[in-house]
């Protein structure tokens, strides 16, 4: 066990004394970064792992926590998992051409246009025509300051966010904001007494936590779906709901798919189909920008109401507070914002985290906290509200772990050479996919997904 997985497990609520179920097998050269990336990425998915076991302990009526083994080489090949997917052999293409850093007039900015829309916002903001090529944004951007980049394309409902040192962003209110807040904030909002998941067969093989669980998955891109991929590799049945004019990026779609359903359905004119779904859910996570779904009535408080005794995980780029509060936000934007391009880059131009750890780390948690959060409920009945942001995850890192990071007895590894021993290929309607193997593991539990992806859209959106 290590330090920072004690501080992960410490914050969502769980019991200290079974920190010694977890052992961590370090592996020197993974996920290479001057911030403490590795040891966040551990405990992150170590701290997921056993709120994993202890719901299977909970459930089986086992007499011990089944012992936990997070191992430094299957987390860094997951928290790449975007890049390790391959689909007949054909590697996605991460970034479109207009998501990268640009030079302005007096610095840096990034912007995020993967998405369509997104890029017509990003264009649109800068006065530029639809079919403009990166050549003409990069003209564009050069003579603009950067903070007037940032304001124009958010008000335009883009994304472009100015390169902040670490200084610079703790002067900020929103860094204020998120350096107050926990790193997971837990609440239980009602008393009343929800569906009992049936126990689970104690010699059932593999032992899944999440069995007979429904969760309605309103997440896109990145953390939120990596939470809900957990979920469903635990067992549970993740149905994700995307508004039929919002197609997911397809390999993206492959890479967080495995284990879910996927369906469409307009929350303006489909309502009832959607209650009929919140109506025998057990948990709804969603990842939108707050505040976006509440005039769908999808809130925590109104949810809750409807469907007394739920759990509802939320997560967001920037967190639910604070003047940038109603920001969207991607892991690229807030390293930039955070000073963690500044801290990871060069006197000649910014750089980035080895992975989108951010969006990872902060899945691996979500899964963990909507875990624990069942657990609790197994004891009184009551529902749950459960909320993080990247930012946090990113103060976590940038504030949060010291050296030495390492601590403890850890197992022995060798050192990451790659990422070949954590690899898998699976056939499916997409396709032959080579992927990361699922890096959350406990004795006797799951080894991998029960079932590939499946194309976006292709479900119906009921339950099984």
């Amino acid at each position: 066990m290590t330090a920072d997985i004690e501080v992960a497990w410490s914050a969502l609520g769980g019991d200290p004394a079974l920190l010694s179920r977890v052992t961590a097998v370090q592996r020197p050269g993974a996920l290479p970064a001057r911030l403490p990336v590795r040891q966040l990425a551990r405990a992150c998915v170590g701290a997921c792992a056993l709120a994993a076991a202890e719901l299977a302990a909970r459930r089986a009526g086992l007499a011990e926590v089944p012992a936990v083994r997070v191992d430094d080489g299957a987390v860094a090949t997951a928290f790449h998992s975007e890049r390790q997917l391959l689909v007949d052999g054909r590697a996605p293409v991460a970034f479109a051409p207009l998501s990268r850093f640009w030079r302005t007039a007096d610095g840096w900015v990034r912007t995020h246009a993967n998405y369509p829309h997104h890029r017509a916002r990003l264009l649109g903001a800068l006065g530029l025509p639809a079919d403009a090529s990166a050549q003409d944004t990069a003209a564009r951007l050069a003579e603009r300051p950067a903070l007037e980049v940032e304001e124009a394309v958010y008000g335009a409902g883009g994304l472009a966010v100015a390169l902040r040192g670490p200084k610079e962003w703790a002067a900020t209110g929103q860094a204020a904001e998120v350096a107050a807040r926990p790193l997971v904030e837990r609440e239980r909002p009602d008393a009343a007494h929800a569906r009992v998941l049936p126990p689970l067969d104690p010699g059932a093989t593999p032992l899944l936590p999440a069995a007979g669980l429904r969760v309605l998955d309103l997440t896109r891109v990145l953390a939120g779906p990596v939470a809900t991929r957990t979920l469903a590799l635990l067992g549970a049945d993740v149905l994700r709901l995307d508004a039929p004019w919002l197609p997911e990026l397809p390999d993206q779609h492959a890479d967080t798919g495995f284990g879910k359903r996927s369906a469409t359905l307009d929350l303006g004119t489909d309502r009832a189909a959607f209650e009929e779904l919140l109506a025998s859910a057990d948990v709804v996570v969603t990842g939108y920008r707050p505040g976006a779904l509440d005039r769908f009535g999808l809130s925590p408080q109104a949810l809750i109401e409807r469907r007394p005794g739920l759990v509802v995980a939320q997560v967001s780029a920037w967190g639910a507070y604070g003047p940038w509060g109603a920001r969207r936000g991607f892991d690229s934007l807030v390293q930039v914002a955070t000073g963690i391009a500044v801290t990871e880059g060069s006197a000649d131009a910014p750089g980035v985290l080895p992975a989108q750890a951010l969006d990872h780390g902060t899945g691996y948690l979500l899964a963990a906290a909507v875990l624990r959060a069942l657990t609790e409920r197994s004891y009184d009945g009551g529902g749950r509200s459960v909320r993080l942001a990247l930012a946090r995850t990113a103060h976590w890192l940038t504030d949060g772990i010291r050296p030495p990071a390492d601590t403890g007895t850890p197992a022995t590894g060798a050192p990451y050479e790659g990422p070949d021993a954590w690899l898998a290929e699976t056939d499916g309607p997409l396709g032959r996919l080579r992927h990361a193997v699922a890096p959350v593991a406990f004795a006797g539990g799951p080894e991998g997904w029960a079932a590939p992806p499946v194309p976006w859209g292709s479900s119906p959106a009921r339950w099984r």
